[in-house]
């Protein structure tokens, strides 16, 4: 039997934070307790916001903390072609639509459907889209495709679920909600889920399933805020015939406020601890792991 294999995701977007460290640790810990590998994938899709000397960083960090990795590294960057394709796929089996509001119009439709109520969101707490992109007629599409307008390209997640059936998985850690065992997969939380724009090849979403199975991904360990998004990544799993990967979802490091910890809100990072004075022994510590 192939050894199981393990991976790190990091974006290039910020330096590391303790809440980075606890989850490269546990699956460093993880593939060498199962004689497995653990490989680094840099995650750089978003070109305005990853730059190279964070990727730099990331890298020095975790050497520093004694993780160890194969190599070559995989940066998306490199691997559009392969996300296209995907793309493709699921185009042919007529599972994907442009819609073209911008972030405003999609706002100004929430607001006008709330006026009757709340309008459901998402797991992130975004509120599902809005519009009426799918009922546009096949002409009228190819007009503003043609008139060079911006646009997303969204899952139809009516028609991805029929083709799909009902969809589950093993979790050998704990949602948010302490789920664990079988889960039953709920894409349609999430809406029509935008898998493309028209000047980037992927989201999160797609770029994630198709880069773990193109690396025989086995066993995805990451934080509990990412639990739900499984039910997307079984959806495309399936609808791309790809592998399931063992999962487990871990806790999130926290702050004192009880937050989680974030680039975005300048969590203390591990280049700071450092400088501090700060051992890996003691980042294992703060961290909360043996």
């Amino acid at each position: 039997m192939p050894p199981p294999v393990f991976r790190f995701a990091p974006s290039p977007n910020g330096y590391l934070h303790l809440g980075h460290a606890y989850s490269a640790l546990l699956n460093c810990d993880l593939a060498r307790r199962a004689d497995g590998r653990l490989l680094l994938r840099i995650e750089d899709i978003d070109g305005a916001r990853c730059r190279p000397e964070f990727e730099a960083a990331i890298v020095e960090d975790l050497a520093w903390l004694g993780v160890e990795w194969e190599t070559p590294v995989r940066r998306q960057s490199e691997h559009l072609a392969d996300y296209r394709d995907a793309m493709a796929r699921l185009a042919a089996q007529g599972l994907i639509y442009p819609s073209f509001e911008s972030r405003a119009e999609i706002a100004k439709l929430v607001a006008q459907r709330e006026t009757n109520g709340p309008w459901p969101r998402d797991p992130d707490g975004a509120p599902l889209y809005p519009g009426t992109a799918k009922l546009l007629s096949p002409g009228e599409r190819e007009r503003l495709l043609g008139s060079g307008a911006p646009y997303a390209l969204r899952l139809d997640m009516a028609a991805a679920r029929a083709r799909a059936g009902s969809l589950a998985w093993i979790e050998r850690g704990k949602g948010p909600g302490r789920e664990t065992g079988m889960v039953t997969a709920q894409p349609q939380l999430w809406g029509d889920v935008i898998l493309a724009r028209k000047e980037t090849a992927t989201s999160y979403h797609l770029a994630v399933v198709i880069d773990d199975a193109l690396q025989g991904v086995t066993d995805l360990v990451r934080g509990q805020d990412l639990f739900w998004s499984t039910s997307v990544h079984r959806l495309l799993q399936k609808l791309l015939d790809l592998p399931q990967p063992a999962y487990r979802h871990h806790r999130l490091v926290r702050d004192a406020a009880g937050h989680k910890l974030s680039k975005s809100t300048s969590a203390t990072g591990l280049r700071e601890l450092r400088a501090a004075g700060a051992t890996p022994t003691d980042i294992r510590r703060l961290a909360g792991l043996p």
